[in-house]
């Protein structure tokens, strides 16, 4: 795993200053703390940050092919970079290295842009061809590695991370329709960022971009599904775990120590099974609260038992979790108020001071059907019998009931349209609250704006795989993987994701909708996959996710620290409305309602700004200041 950043120039050596171009390849050192590299000629340049992971001793970057025509600067793995070299080599290709960015470099020397179609494995990279000028750009089909760029007259600039791209900017400002979407979705959809000018390469899309700086944008992959008739669940089951256990085989090809995290769940158990058939000692990590309920230590522990592993874990204090807080906001980038990225980092910290690569069991819910959310259209099934034209009136009369009579909110979501009623795993602010929230709030900017291109093209799914696909390409790339790569990358720690994998998906795609949700469960042909190969009491155990105390601390250990963010921070008082937050926290703090989620998302937002922008908690390594917890505080930890 690796970073990088690069610029194309419109007019020749006009390069961003040495100050500038330093600062920006710093900022990424933890991407790749190995070794640094740079390249540049009048149009171009590249700047390299190395993790090493395969090839240690010669798959420097940027890395040159023939003759110097090209240049490349790949973050990312090729999973079937074997398969792809023997296949060169048959053609007549001569290698210098064992990396899998040499082979990229030669498929592209010989098929062209087509040759994104070939690569297996995650990747964001930019290949150079200084023979026709002309500057090569690609992201992987799922978004799992990362591509920011910004463009005006002068120059095209790129980097693997926003905090590379801030140094360069005139002004960094904030997107009020990028913040309003935040506040719905706990992440900034892309392609847009929160920053003004600033671009995400969408996943499964090229950019070539000119020395004249005209660029074109082009879709190579899409994600979409396609259920197919005829195949039993056991015959689904089979071929699916002998495609899991090949992607797993693959996705452990390193020079490296290799482990994987653990949890209670079914898709990290998953993983860790098949990954200790062709790695013994294999270790695994896992981390927890010591609230209870707040831990999956001791059913991971047991798990790892079973199986044959070494575990390791860590029990996170709320201490730890405040203190690290700003260095976790400054790797996020950009703000994720998904609290499940405070264990992420955790766990990653652990298993860098062991391994260099972890497997992790991203993407499983979102290939196979695992959320829970996912069976709600199958409860409200009956509700498609009533007539289009009643159930319109019908959801405005349950939405006049008290909010107390039991099953209102059953009623209200079975007489709304899928389209609007969900948008995603994450739904925090609805439009009406956010009018309250914000000082400044832009009606033409509403979330929909977001998910209606989505549901535009799907209408022939059924409700469930209709969430799906809204997940694929909201929740997926803009929460799940995020987090992943920063958090990881936070400790120079490689994540690698073996269910999300082409061929894996390339099945996963084809399983109709009762086949994924049989027998009132979720991942139903996962279940069947993995049941001989891990333990029985993980197979039946519903989708948890990371749990983490944050609804307990805000009313606690974290309340007066919320306090005095919303009060006192410069980033509360530009953006919103002080009394509304400051109503919220009093409201969950007295128990009359559950605003952790959105109390999070607003907080995450102010220390992002904090540390990106007011550069006020300058991070890495600053704790928070005299504003985070007091003595007293600390001490009580009261749960209630």
């Amino acid at each position: 795993m690796c970073g990088f950043i690069g610029e194309l120039l419109h007019d020749a050596n006009n390069h961003v200053s040495e100050e500038q171009w330093s600062e920006a390849l710093e900022a990424i050192h933890h991407r790749g703390p190995d070794s640094t590299g740079n390249y540049q000629d009048s149009f171009v340049r590249l700047g390299f940050k190395r993790l090493s992971i395969i090839d240690l001793e010669h798959g420097h970057q940027p890395l040159s092919y023939e003759n110097g025509r090209y240049h490349i600067i790949f973050n990312g793995e090729l999973y079937n970079y074997v398969e792809l070299k023997a296949e060169l080599i048959e053609r007549g290709y001569t290698f210098q290295t064992d990396s899998d960015t040499e082979v990229l470099l030669a498929l592209y020397a010989f098929e062209g842009k087509k040759s994104v179609k070939k690569l297996r494995g995650m990747f964001a990279f930019a290949i150079w061809d200084s023979e026709k000028g002309e500057l090569f750009c690609a992201r992987d089909p799922f978004g799992i590695k990362p591509f920011y760029y910004v463009k005006d007259r002068e120059r095209f600039f790129f980097a693997s991370e926003l905090k590379s791209i801030n140094p360069v900017l005139a002004k960094q400002s904030i997107v009020q329709e990028s913040l309003q979407h935040y506040t719905t979705f706990q992440f900034v959809p892309e392609p847009r960022a929160l920053t003004k000018n600033v671009h995400k390469l969408l996943p499964g899309h090229t950019l070539t971009i000119s020395k004249q700086l005209n660029e074109k944008i082009e879709r190579f992959s899409a994600r979409s599904f396609e259920p197919q008739a005829g195949a039993s669940p056991s015959e689904l089951a089979a071929k699916t775990q002998q495609l899991l256990r090949d992607s797993v085989a693959k996705h452990m090809r390193s020079d490296v120590p290799v482990g994987a995290f653990l949890s209670s769940g079914i898709d990290s158990t998953s993983i860790v099974a098949l990954a200790k058939e062709l790695h013994p000692n294999l270790k695994t990590f896992t981390v927890g609260f010591g609230n209870e309920g707040f831990s999956e230590i001791d059913i991971a522990k047991d798990t790892a038992n079973q199986l044959g592993v070494e575990n390791i874990s860590k029990v996170i204090s709320p201490e730890e979790f405040m203190q690290e807080l700003p260095n976790i906001i400054w790797h996020m980038d950009e703000p994720v108020a998904d609290p499940a990225a405070v264990p992420l980092y955790f766990v990653a910290k652990e298993a860098s001071k062991h391994v260099k690569v972890v497997l992790s069991g991203e993407g499983a819910d979102e290939l196979f059907g695992g959320y829970n959310i996912y069976r709600e259209p199958l409860d409200l099934a009956w509700f498609k019998r009533i007539p289009n034209g009643l159930r319109k009136p019908l959801n405005g009369l349950f939405k006049q009931l008290p909010g107390a009579v039991k099953g209102r909110n059953y009623l209200i979501r079975g007489t709304t349209p899928i389209e609007q009623r969900y948008i995603g795993n994450a739904f925090i602010f609805s439009e009406a609250e956010k009018t309250q929230l914000f000082k400044s709030y832009d009606s033409s900017k509403p979330y929909t704006k977001v998910t209606e291109p989505f549901y535009r093209q799907i209408t022939n799914y059924d409700d469930s795989t209709k969430m799906q696909y809204i997940d694929m390409h909201t929740w997926l790339s803009g929460d799940i993987l995020v987090k992943a790569d920063r958090m990881t990358m936070a400790h120079s720690l490689e994540l690698r994701v073996p269910f999300l994998d082409k061929e894996v998906f390339a099945l996963a795609r084809t399983i109709e909708r009762d086949a994924k949700l049989q027998n009132k469960t979720t991942k139903y042909v996962l279940r069947q996959a993995m049941k001989e190969y891990i333990p029985s009491t993980i197979v039946p155990r519903k989708k948890l996710g990371f749990p983490v105390p944050i609804r307990l601390w805000l009313k606690n250990e974290m309340y007066d620290w919320a306090k005095t963010l919303i009060t006192t921070s410069p980033a509360s008082s530009q953006f919103f409305r002080q009394e509304f937050l400051l109503k919220l926290l009093e409201d969950h703090a007295a128990g009359r309602a559950d605003n952790s989620r959105k109390l999070w998302t607003v907080l995450c937002f102010i220390l992002w700004h904090q540390v990106h922008v007011e550069k006020s908690l300058r991070s890495p390594n600053q704790l928070i200041n005299a504003e985070r917890l007091s003595e007293e505080t600390r001490e009580a930890r009261v749960v209630v």
